[in-house]
Order: structure tokens, then C-alpha cells, then sequence
């Protein structure tokens, strides 16, 4: 009998991302909106052929499918997968760019001032709920917005990090402030360590394909 998904722990604890994000909204955030994706996806894929699948399968499979229930399978799974990612994107100490990943960063944006304002941009032009992403393809970095429970990992592009943009993930502390919010989460909260670490598993799998 296939394993029910479960609600991931957070990599730290509720407070650790204050001021920037209270509490207050990654409690909300966490056990009431992230928690009802994982249990509405577990009830949706029983006795599918989903069932059996990781997340990240299950939304690259039903991607663009039309059937209703297909469709609300892949939203569910891809706001799994979109929050497990956003929370690991984001870490209470503060880190830097570095190595491969502060090298394309400076290729690819200039330096590290011109991607944040570039990023915030793009987060900020999102219209409705969805999502601002730092991709990588085939090393070459980019800023992407998706729009609801899509992500660029479901056509085969590696993510780097994200930054969530429907209203739950801010409102509680700004409003509808959506610039402020990108503000103190860019300056204060970006996890570069995960990021790099995305960067470099895309370099083995590239090596690994080429052997």
C-alpha cells in the first residue's frame, strides 16, 4: 500500500525568520495553507496510478492535462512541491553567493544588487497568486514568475531558489504591501547555500549524462 505524503518539518524553528517574517504568518503559512495541499493530495491521488509516485513526478506527469480532477491533482502537488522548495529557499542566518554560484550570478546579472532588484521586479509584476523563481539552464542563470501552482521544475527546468507571491505568504505582516515583503525577504532571508547546492546537482547530472 503506497506511503500517504506528509507535510515536510521546517529546516528551522516558526520564529527564527523574524523580523522579516513573523511567526504569526509561518504558522498560518505552514499548518494551515501547506498542510492542506498534502492532505488534499493525499485524498485526491488514492487508488490513482499517483499513488505511487514522488511529488515532483506527479507534477511533471499531470502538467497541462485538461480532466478536472487531473488538473486539481496537479495544482495540489505542485503547491507541495513549491512550498517544500520555498521553505528550504529562505534561512534565518545570513549567507552569501559563492563559488560556481556567485561566478554566474556576476556573468549572468552584473552582481548580486542587479539580481535582487531584478527579482523583486519580477515578483512584484506576478500578477495574482504565484511564484518568482532563480533558474538555472544548462548553467545559465535567469529569473522566472509563474503564475498558481505552477514552477518551472515541471518542465524540466533546475530551480534555484523561490519566493512565494500569493497573498498568505505575506499578508498577516504587510498588507497588501507585496514590495515591502520582497524587500526584507531579499536582503535579509535568501538561503545562497541552497541555492548553490541546486547549481551543483545540475552540473553532476550534465556529467553524469555525458558519460
Amino acid at each position: 500500500m503506497p506511503k500517504p505524503f506528509t507535510l515536510s518539518p521546517l529546516p528551522y524553528d516558526e520564529n527564527a525568520l523574524e523580523p522579516a517574517i513573523s511567526a504569526r504568518t509561518v504558522g498560518f503559512h505552514y499548518h494551515k495553507h501547506h498542510k492542506t495541499y498534502v492532505d488534499t493530495l493525499n485524498k485526491l491521488v488514492t487508488g490513482t496510478r499517483y499513488a505511487d509516485m514522488e511529488v515532483q513526478e506527479i507534477v511533471q506527469a499531470t502538467l497541462g492535462k485538461e480532466d478536472d480532477k487531473t488538473k486539481k491533482i496537479f495544482n495540489n502537488a505542485g503547491q507541495v512541491w513549491n512550498h517544500d522548495f520555498y521553505w528550504r529557499s529562505l534561512s534565518p542566518k545570513a549567507t552569501r553567493p559563492r563559488g560556481k554560484l556567485a561566478d554566474a550570478i556576476e556573468r549572468d546579472f552584473g552582481d548580486v544588487e542587479t539580481f535582487l532588484k531584478k527579482f523583486a521586479e519580477m515578483g512584484k509584476e506576478q500578477f495574482g497568486s504565484g511564484w518568482a523563481w532563480l533558474v538555472s539552464n544548462n548553467g545559465k542563470l535567469s529569473i522566472e514568475k509563474t503564475a498558481n501552482a505552477v514552477d518551472p521544475m515541471a518542465k524540466g527546468t533546475n530551480c534555484l531558489l523561490t519566493l512565494d507571491v500569493w497573498e498568505h505568504a505575506y499578508y498577516l505582516d504587510y498588507q497588501n504591501e507585496r514590495r515591502k515583503y520582497l524587500e526584507a525577504v531579499l536582503t535579509k532571508l535568501l538561503n545562497w547555500d541552497f541555492a548553490a547546492e541546486n547549481l551543483d546537482k545540475e552540473d553532476h547530472v550534465v556529467r553524469a549524462a555525458a558519460e
